[in-house]
């Protein structure tokens, strides 16, 4: 997703860059030309796929893992899908309780016109998804009546998705009709939305919505299935799923927990196929792959249908893509370190003398960049953008830029204090 920044974009980008986090949006902006989330996107994200896929992503913290699955919903999004970015966490979507991973799917459905308007922190995104798409047909057709009537006489006729779900949507869309009492159809949406988060019980659904069933731990992976279907019926290509296990909930399950959780994974990789137009990606760390404790490897049919972790570079065909062993070269990198640098010209426009020219750049972090050790736990790519951003701020300021030897050793001292 390439487009031009305002200063305000740009600073905001770099804010997230000088704090250490990938920033929410525009991460193209300093990612070089042909990185592998592009080369993703051409296999997976450019075709109307009848059929959902799974890939696995495995890195160590600060390899760029966030930087590559935010890389993915940008891709996702200029292709037209859908997208959730979900993390893993023991607490709020543990994978041992499916129903709770999917409350955290649909809570975190976004469009991409949600990321061109910065609206990717809306309280119930899901709910502006389908507002979007109820306008829309409204607009096409000059009669947001006439457009509910038709798209409710569509969906209820539509056996692929579960008849509560299609009531929750229709009565949701059905608030858009009155805008007289806009108080109470707020709750109304909001008491909605919950059914799709487990909030609730049936009796309640049952009195107030005619919903006979609420989302649980039986039904939870088939209503994936329906909302593949209903994603595919609104007329987006699919929903790509980001799941970021985030806190290594793996190492930290009960036996009998992870037991769970590795069943209810392969049971998805087994059931995917039937929810079209899903593309998953799981992204964790190698002990998922290789702890012999708590990894995959202690259910064999699970390691079997995902495979090993492969020690090459990756490839978008791949089941597992090891970004560890994506390697950068020199010229990738310096790319990177320009693109921040015209990022600072936008931001700090009035200031853009103060700022060094690209070649001095260049020199600068290839001197920085010859200062790590071969296998240092601290990748090359983290080490140019953060020392990138140093030199440029420090320029901003009129402060001395420290020498190159001394600079890599504050980076990795700053890098292992966060951490901490």
């Amino acid at each position: 997703m390439h487009q031009s920044l305002n200063n305000i974009e740009a600073e905001s980008v770099i804010s997230s860059l000088r704090s250490g986090v990938v920033p929410s949006r525009f991460v193209s902006s300093y990612s070089s030309e042909n990185d592998f989330a592009t080369r993703v996107s051409t296999r997976h994200f450019s075709s109307d796929s009848a059929q959902g896929k799974i890939r696995f992503v495995s890195g160590n913290w600060g390899s760029g893992k966030t930087h590559f699955l935010m890389r993915l919903r940008e891709e996702a999004f200029s292709s037209n899908f859908l997208v959730s970015a979900v993390e893993i966490k023991a607490e709020e979507t543990p994978f041992n309780k499916f129903e709770k991973v999917f409350y955290g799917i649909v809570r975190n459905i976004t469009s991409a016109t949600m990321y061109e308007k910065n609206l990717l922190q809306e309280s119930i995104p899901f709910g502006r998804v389908l507002q979007e798409f109820l306008e829309s047909q409204a607009t096409f057709k000059s009669d947001k009546k006439g457009a509910f009537l038709e798209l409710e006489r569509s969906l209820m006729g539509i056996s692929s998705i579960d008849i509560d779900f299609k009531r929750v949507v229709i009565q949701y869309w059905e608030t858009f009709l009155d805008l007289e009492n806009e108080i109470s159809h707020f709750e109304t949406r909001a008491r909605l939305m919950q059914w799709f988060e487990g909030i609730g019980t049936p009796a309640q659904f049952r009195k107030d919505f005619r919903i006979q069933k609420t989302v649980n731990k039986e039904n939870a992976r088939l209503m994936l299935q329906s909302l593949a279907n209903f994603i595919k019926w609104m007329g987006y290509p699919g929903l790509v799923i980001l799941f970021d296990e985030a806190e290594m909930t793996h190492t930290t399950m009960r036996k009998s927990s992870l037991r769970q959780a590795h069943n209810n994974l392969l049971h998805l990789i087994n059931e995917i196929h039937d929810a079209p137009g899903i593309v998953l990606v799981y992204a964790t760390v190698p002990s998922f792959f290789t702890d012999p404790v708590h990894g995959i490897q202690i259910y064999g049919a699970l390691s079997q249908r995902i495979g090993e972790l492969p020690s090459m570079q990756p490839t978008p065909l791949q089941r597992v893509w090891n970004i560890d062993k994506i390697e950068f070269s020199l010229e990738e990198q310096l790319e990177v370190c320009n693109r921040i640098l015209n990022l600072y010209k936008i931001a700090y426009a009035e200031e853009i003398e103060h700022l060094p020219d690209d070649p001095v750049l260049r020199m600068k972090i290839s001197d920085l960049l010859r200062m790590r050790p071969k296998f240092s736990l601290l990748s090359s790519w983290r080490l140019a953008v953060t020392g990138t951003v140093q030199i440029l701020d420090n320029s901003l300021e009129g402060l001395p830029i420290p020498e190159p030897k001394v600079q890599f050793e504050g980076i990795l001292q700053a890098i292992q204090d966060d951490e901490d």
